[in-house]
């Protein structure tokens, strides 16, 4: 890899742009087996920390929100009804790179997680539907059993396997409790590693004031560099 070039002098106005460019770049060069992969920090109700890796579905520049998808029953999204506030963590070591988001996270619009569900393959689909995520579990077989129930309520073919997934019709509708949520970001620091580890970060800020339905109207961002 060549020399990893450092942040403009002066910071842009508009970091995700930047965020989009390197996640387009760790996708082409496919860095890693999941160049998309981000990790989730949450906290739950009685105030433990969390941390998952989620995978980045999509980044919107404009107005500026990620999107990742999961199920609404999940020890995740029962942390974010209680607490709203997440923070998120990029990070591609073969480009030498990081980027950190730090936000709020609402529910994506239902027609939104509909489109997406619908580009999942059919065992990803049924795989949806099968799990209760985050509940005890008896084995995995219970698990398996309990997928096939729901294949079978569904209306799939009795010859059904985790393998062999075929829904009349092609796709299976989405679950209630499965969908997305956008992460509409107040803070983003970006990090490029030095020579000598001087590396080059920078940090972002903005306002988000609620404007209804899950959306936000976004101020202007304001940067600075920071001490590594």
């Amino acid at each position: 890899m060549s020399e990893n070039p450092l942040l403009p002098t002066p910071l842009p106005d508009e970091p995700l742009r930047i965020v989009a460019a390197w996640l387009e770049e760790a996708v082409s060069a496919a860095v890693q087996p999941n160049p998309n992969a981000m990790s989730l920090a949450t906290v739950d109700a009685d105030g433990t920390p969390s941390l998952r890796i989620v995978l980045l579905k999509a980044l919107v520049e404009d107005p500026g929100y990620g999107v990742f998808y999961t199920n609404y029953e999940s020890r995740k999204s029962r942390a974010i009804a209680a607490h709203p506030e997440v923070a998120c963590c990029l990070h591609w070591d073969a480009l030498a790179r990081q980027v950190r988001l730090e936000g709020v996270a609402v529910r994506s619009p239902a027609a939104e997680s509909d489109r997406y569900f619908a580009t999942r393959d059919p065992a990803s689909q049924l795989a949806a539907w099968g799990s209760d995520q985050s509940r005890p579990l008896a084995s995995r077989q219970a698990l398996i059993d309990q997928t096939l129930a729901r294949a079978k309520q569904l209306g799939l073919p009795e010859n059904t396997t985790l393998q062999k997934v075929e829904p009349p019709g092609g796709a299976l509708p989405r679950p209630p409790h499965w969908g997305g949520y956008r992460i509409w970001p107040r803070a983003i620091e970006l990090w490029i590693e030095g020579a000598a580890r001087v590396h080059d970060r920078a940090r972002w800020e903005r306002t988000l004031r609620p404007s209804g339905n899950g959306a936000f109207t976004a101020g202007p961002w304001r940067g600075e560099r920071l001490q590594p």
